[in-house]
């Protein structure tokens, strides 16, 4: 069978700042983000099942992508929660707004490794993530493909 490649688009909003940086980025500032999903399996080929011809269906993509990323992050601010940024969070969040604080300087790049992450997980076991872009500008962004990784993904369920 052949194996083929589908992808879902998404977008939301989200501010962040890069502590330490050289340039304007280390101000609070927000992008219009665009992610492209994309997964690798097989169309599904028993006539009597209701996803027949389907990878996945674009819905339950859809699901996970908004569960574990968009809906977490769309207007949020993400700083890096081992830098002095931790005392602006608690002021916004004293003041009710949507804080995350991550592990890592919130980049594109970084953004990106975290968010495979987070989708791999909630993947059936027949699919696998092929990679993602997260597009940050109109003329700027960062790609993830799996065949870059260090190792291979290994099955679902180990």
């Amino acid at each position: 069978m052949s194996k083929i490649r589908i992808t879902k688009q998404f977008s939301f909003e989200t501010g962040h700042a890069l502590y330490g940086y050289d340039g304007k980025c280390r101000n609070v500032h927000g992008h219009s983000y665009k992610l492209s999903v994309t997964v690798l399996g097989e169309p599904i080929t028993d006539p009597a099942h209701v996803k027949f011809g389907m990878v996945i269906d674009f819905g339950d993509l859809k699901k996970i992508v908004k569960t574990e990323i968009v809906d977490q992050f769309d207007h949020a601010t993400v700083f890096n929660k081992n830098t002095p940024h931790v005392e602006l969070a608690k002021e916004l969040q004293d003041r009710d707004h949507h804080v995350i604080l991550v592990d890592y300087q919130p980049t594109s790049e970084n953004m990106v490794i975290d968010f495979a992450a987070k989708i791999q997980k909630h993947l059936p076991s027949h699919i696998y993530l092929h990679s993602l872009k997260l597009q940050e500008t109109e003329t700027s962004f960062a790609e993830w493909y799996a065949s870059d990784q260090d190792a291979p993904q290994p099955p679902k369920g180990e």
